[in-house]
């Protein structure tokens, strides 16, 4: 297993201070604010800690406030209902003293029903798509400064882009992309009879990685382009079947609109074998810096 991904899941493993009232932290990598996806992945900790029986199924966030990576978070948990299929929780992620983020997520007990989903669209298999090794020596004098300081790290989620060309050839692409990706390790010696909540919580953590870059394709942007000013204002998954975090997930995502400082994005997370095992959605801001 990674280092990366050893800190990132004791950043996952909340402090419990009191009944509803959680302790995270975050990882001191130099970041000016909080990253979006560990906002969403440890409020789905703090939520999953307060009911049993059930996993979740949908969540649904807003960013209020950019989060201080120099200080804990605090994450309250309003038990709004426990009915006798659903479970309905709110959490709310505050520094100093104000709310940063605000989520509701449902919990749903197992029941048998109709079954379909969408197929999964043919792409090269993971094994066959660049490593991140070989990534980092064909793209890195290719990329802009501040991309290569992140490609350079080591990272808890090992992603593979299906295509390259927006790397290669900025601008005048489709608004989509499909990336592979997986936790940077096994994680089986971490599970329990009820592992599923930590692979949701990985997925929720990884699934704000790519999704609002991709509404910057189409213009030939990419997300650490320091002439945008760029932040996730909502984020919403739904988790349809069970998976594992650890072994390799296809990102299919699209942005159908952009206008008004906003980009839209969309997303469908498939396993190796084509099981569509959640979709997710974002909005988030894209504005021209104007102190540039």
């Amino acid at each position: 297993m990674s280092r990366a991904l050893d800190t990132l899941l004791s950043v996952l493993d909340l402090e419990t201070l009191e009944v509803n009232l959680f302790r995270g932290r975050s990882p001191q990598v130099g970041w000016q604010r909080v990253f979006g996806g560990q906002v969403i992945g440890q409020a789905l900790v703090a939520a999953c800690r307060t009911v049993e029986g059930r996993t979740a199924h949908s969540l649904h966030g807003y960013f209020l406030r950019p989060g201080d990576p120099k200080v804990p978070i605090i994450y309250e948990v309003d038990r709004l209902r426990d009915g006798r299929s659903f479970t309905t929780r709110q959490v709310i992620a505050i520094q100093h003293g104000k709310p940063i983020f605000s989520m509701a997520c449902s919990f749903h007990r197992k029941e048998e029903g109709l079954s379909h989903q969408a197929r999964m669209p043919e792409v090269p298999a993971p094994d066959d798509c660049p490593t991140e090794s070989e990534l980092k020596h064909s793209l890195m004098e290719k990329l802009p400064p501040e991309m290569r300081a992140y490609w350079k790290g080591e990272r808890p989620i090992e992603l593979r882009p299906v295509d390259l060309i927006r790397y290669l050839e900025p601008g005048g692409h489709a608004a989509a992309q499909s990336v592979w990706m997986r936790a940077s390790g096994d994680l089986r010696r971490l599970e329990t009879s009820d592992q599923l909540p930590l692979h949701q919580c990985l997925l929720a953590y990884a699934s704000d990685f790519t999704l609002l870059d991709t509404a910057l394709i189409a213009h030939g942007r990419f997300v650490f382009d320091p002439q945008l000013m760029l932040a996730s204002l909502d984020h919403a998954i739904w988790f349809h079947r069970e998976f594992r975090a650890d072994e390799w997930l296809l990102y299919v995502q699209d942005s159908p609109s952009s206008y008004g400082a906003r980009g839209f994005c969309r997303g469908s997370i498939f396993t190796q074998d084509g099981v569509l095992v959640a979709s997710t959605t974002q909005e988030g801001l894209i504005r021209e810096r104007s102190d540039q």
